[in-house]
């Protein structure tokens, strides 16, 4: 009997044993087990997520359309005015750049630092400088203007009112949420068209203009400046992003003479042009669309801004089935991709 009970005595003690030499295996097994089936769990949504998102539309190189988009009005009234033609322009410009060697080296270098192709920024100065202002002689011409706007009196206001105290109105108190300078200045330039261009408010009535013209051209009815023809608000637009690859202090109403600095001095101008390319890719991107290999439609939204609104208003378009499917040069970008041998041919000529 005695020996039977030991027996039975030893059989417990190895299980007793065996059971806690093996719990931390257990135990261990068990910690690894939950974050696998979470990683399995987080994987199969991640997975299945992939499998719902619409793939990037590559916006193929070339022009949509056989023929030119109507040029507008103002841009013909102009060119008459100054006794000129869009053939002589374009020339002017290109000449300028072929001379400018050390301004051609300057826009591959922002342009790598941007990550773009620099025929983006060369797509922009010849658009401009072909529907819009004249090429003057040199670059140097360019400084002297900036120097003569450096040391002028003036503010960003409508009717008395800064556009710095405007924006405090309720009305702008969603645009507090914006993550960047872009989304911050385009969301109040929405705002501003819906609820007080052309409208009455509280007793005042606000002309039918946009919100670049009714606060940001304290001189004249022209809006844009320098090499580049940037208007003070789209400067302030991509802020942020200067000051983040470029290392530029962040622009702000309050210091207009230094808006007026940065859009005017050619260097500075150039990178400028970088960033607003830079960020209309980028807000393209968001909706799907990849347009970084067609200078001219990024020339197209160079000229006609509000590359948010339009990019969302395609993807919305395309989720909706309707309307067009890619986006479409105008005037301005179409001459930009029908002369794209050429303007390259200009890189070549930078050192």
């Amino acid at each position: 009997m005695m020996w039977l009970l030991r027996r039975k005595a030893v059989f417990a003690a190895g299980i007793f044993h065996d059971f806690y030499k093996r719990r931390p295996m257990i135990a261990l097994q068990r910690l690894l087990l939950v974050p696998l089936l979470a990683a399995l769990s987080c994987g199969g949504a991640l997975l299945a997520e992939a499998a719902h998102a619409s793939p990037l539309i590559v916006v193929p190189p070339g022009n949509r359309s056989e023929t030119q988009p109507p040029i507008p009005d103002a841009s013909a009234t102009r060119t008459r005015a100054f006794k000129t033609t869009y053939a002589e322009k374009y020339e002017k410009i290109v000449a300028l750049l072929k001379r400018e060697k050390k301004l051609v080296a300057h826009i591959k270098q922002v342009a790598a630092g941007y990550d773009i192709d620099p025929i983006h920024i060369v797509g922009a100065l010849v658009g401009e400088h072909t529907y819009n202002v004249t090429a003057v002689g040199s670059v140097q011409t360019y400084y002297v203007k900036a120097l003569s706007y450096s040391g002028l009196d003036f503010a960003f206001r409508y009717k008395g009112v800064p556009v710095q105290t405007f924006v405090q109105r309720p009305e702008f108190a969603a645009c507090a949420e914006a993550k960047d300078s872009a989304s911050l200045w385009n969301c109040r330039d929405k705002v501003w068209v819906d609820h007080f261009r052309g409208k009455t408010v509280d007793g005042v009535t606000y002309d039918a203009m946009t919100f670049q013209q009714a606060f940001f051209q304290p001189f004249f009815a022209g809006q844009t400046f320098g090499l580049g023809q940037i208007s003070p608000l789209t400067a302030l637009e991509v802020t942020d992003l200067v000051n983040k690859v470029s290392g530029y202090d962040r622009l702000t109403p309050d210091h207009p003479q230094a808006i007026y600095r940065d859009v005017m001095d050619p260097d500075r101008s150039i990178v400028y042009i970088a960033a607003i390319v830079r960020d209309a890719i980028d807000a393209y991107k968001e909706q799907g669309f990849d347009i970084s290999g067609n200078p001219g439609i990024t020339a197209t939204l160079y000229n006609v801004g509000q590359p948010r609104q339009r990019a969302a208003d395609l993807h919305a378009a395309l989720a909706g089935g309707k309307g067009r499917k890619l986006p479409v040069e105008n005037y301005y970008g179409w001459l930009v991709n029908d002369k794209l041998d050429e303007l390259r041919s200009l890189l070549d000529s930078g050192s």
